[in-house]
């Protein structure tokens, strides 16, 4: 079967025409800062030329179409037509508790994902947008959503229950979800068969690193903790959503500025992280590069990131009473050396030495710490696809 993925978040967009038997991708790509000034790329299968090109992509519209334009493309085209895809499989970032694992999308299936927006703001309109262009174009062949929060469902209460009275959870379905499931699903997988050992033995920690960033602690291949929660607000500072932030501070802003909690939350979804800290971009090579430059608030928003990242790291270290592994994947993880170093800058004290000449490496699986590190980092790439094509597969059969 042919399956075609796609995988859209809040400023970028990947895909894939792969086949999961087979594990043989006919096509890749991935439509970079959406909404800022658009970079489309593409490869196909068997070609060593990578065709590169500015795209104008002020929204995601404008990505799947430059996505499907190319799949069938004349020149550099993989397939006749739509036809030759058997199937879509949609990364969803939030279903709440209405979905705990991969479905077939019908009107129902997308009047549930809507209901769902609300949660992440950032990413499920992105995925409907995704999903409707994909029925418009391609109508009668079978659309799966593929879930974010289903890994996260092994979770423990004491780690996915909120502080606050008991009746917001029973009535209101008020807890930590979690997000990135599928993305530290792959890469534990994939630590536990570069490390040789089997996953229901060890104590992993997934950095998913990039314009959304959410760290997993993976005990025994389940998830207990996660940074993200009831929506991805919440953990780590990111492109430009604050992560965590003492409550009242809304309080004092809303009251201060007049603005109601609509403005409040584009304030802290949109206006924030690092792009708010720094003053630069959402981009971290932006921020590298004026960093370099000698500009204060983008160091100070890359090192704001890698220290919160660090803490995360500790603190899920602690509550699994030990780790084995600290893996970097996603946008970020997997190509910025400089964060990873200062990520693991000081964190000797628990065993993980960072190996210099090994970490200068992007976008490819590494160890990267030390020979005599009791604790391992490694650098996998993620493969959500992979993961989303299979489930996809399973349900058009």
């Amino acid at each position: 079967m042919n399956i075609l993925v796609i995988n859209a978040g809040s400023s970028s967009l990947k895909y894939q025409l792969l086949n999961p038997e087979t594990q043989q991708v006919l096509a890749k790509g991935l439509c970079e800062r959406i909404g800022i000034d658009g970079k489309f790329t593409y490869k196909p299968e068997g070609k060593t030329a990578i065709k590169e090109a500015d795209v104008a992509m002020p929204t995601h519209n404008e990505a799947i179409k430059a996505v499907l334009d190319a799949l069938v493309d004349p020149a550099n085209g993989v397939i006749g037509s739509m036809k030759e895809i058997d199937a879509v499989g949609h990364r969803v970032v939030h279903g709440g508790e209405k979905f705990a694992k991969s479905v077939l999308i019908t009107d129902e299936v997308m009047a549930a994902i809507e209901e769902c927006n609300p949660l992440a703001p950032l990413h499920n309109p992105a995925n409907i947008i995704g999903i409707k262009a994909c029925q418009s174009l391609m109508p009668g062949t079978p659309m799966v959503a593929v879930f974010d929060t289903a890994f996260h469902q092994t979770m423990p209460p004491a780690a996915y229950m909120y502080a606050l009275p008991y009746e917001y959870y029973e009535k209101d379905k008020v807890r930590r979800y979690g997000f990135h499931g599928t993305s530290h699903k792959y890469v534990t997988q994939r630590a536990s068969a570069m490390l040789g050992k089997p996953i229901e033995q060890m104590k992993l920690i997934s950095c998913h690193l990039g314009n959304g960033s959410s760290i997993a602690a993976v005990d025994g291949g389940k998830s207990i903790d996660t940074s993200m929660g009831f929506t991805p607000l919440a953990g780590l500072p990111m492109g430009t959503r604050c992560g965590d932030i003492d409550a009242g501070i809304l309080q004092y802003l809303m009251n201060k500025y007049g603005m109601d909690i609509d403005k409040m939350l584009n304030v802290l979804n949109k206006k924030s992280g690092v792009e708010g800290l720094s003053c630069v971009s959402s981009d971290f090579r932006d921020l590298e590069n004026a960093a370099a430059e000698g500009n204060e608030k983008a160091e100070l928003a890359q090192k704001k990131f890698a220290y919160e990242v660090r803490k995360y790291v500790g603190a899920y270290a602690a509550a699994m009473g030990g780790v084995d592994a600290v893996i970097f994947t996603a946008g970020v993880g997997e190509n910025d050396k400089a964060i990873r170093a200062m990520v693991c800058q000081g964190l000797d004290f628990m065993g993980l030495k960072l190996d210099e000449a090994a970490n200068d490496v992007r976008g490819k699986e590494a160890v990267i710490s030390a020979a005599d590190s009791k604790v391992k980092a490694l650098l996998i790439p993620t493969n959500e696809e992979l993961m989303i094509a299979i489930d996809t597969a399973e349900l058009a059969k």
